[in-house]
């Protein structure tokens, strides 16, 4: 009993040192032992993430084990034209979208999520005509839908990373190391993805003075 408890840990030790990349190339020649690793390294972090969105645990740990699901199922295929951890985190962000629209009547973004949002650009760009609004026109359910529908069109780069800084609350070092980016190139799919909510937004709300 001594002696397999033993070779357990020392199994667990190698995989623990391996890269993401030395797993999946495992994985792929038929060990599908690693996941257990993958679970390791990753199960809190999708757990934060589908959290910050959903608002409920149970929920969260639901993504979780659809996100592993669909890495046993999918990980042969992987052919690494970007990061394991970047492929990772795009398939858990949009199981977790998946999981928000099987929600009964929950076709947007939790309200704070949106606010916070909102209260961010405010601070950057507070000369914008809506950003002046009383946060009970800003944040109508039209308007929050908006935006939720504004998220889902971003491209799957882009929202990963808008989601990751923005809702998840990590740094822009933290994002670029855990996709594989360059702190620029963070800041440049973020700054991008931002524009694009902002610019939605702008419509909306000039459309709602021209209307009001």
């Amino acid at each position: 009993m001594s002696n397999s408890n033993s070779i357990d840990r020392n199994q667990d030790q190698e995989l623990s040192e391996l890269s993401d990349q030395q797993l999946v190339a495992r994985f792929q020649a038929g060990d599908k032992d690693v996941l257990s690793e993958f679970l390791k390294r990753y199960n809190s972090r999708i757990y934060r993430l589908a959290y910050g969105i959903l608002r409920n645990p149970q929920d969260a740990e639901e993504v979780i084990q659809e996100v592993f699901l669909r890495l046993f199922q999918k990980l042969d295929s992987f052919k690494g034209e970007s990061s394991f951890s970047s492929w990772l985190y795009r398939v858990a962000i949009n199981t977790t979208y998946m999981k928000l629209r099987e929600k009964k009547g929950a076709d947007m973004l939790p309200l704070e999520i949106v606010g916070k949002f909102l209260d961010e650009q405010a601070e950057k760009q507070g000369s914008a005509d809506w950003m002046s609004r009383p946060d009970d026109e800003l944040l109508t359910e039209e308007s929050l839908k908006l935006i939720s529908d504004a998220i889902e069109q971003l491209p799957d780069d882009f929202k990963t990373v808008l989601i990751l800084r923005d809702v998840d609350c990590l740094s822009t070092e933290e994002v670029g190391q855990l996709l594989g980016l360059s702190p620029p190139a963070v800041k440049s799919r973020l700054h991008r993805a931002r524009l694009f909510l902002r610019k939605k937004l702008e419509d909306f709300y000039k459309q709602f003075s021209e209307g009001g």
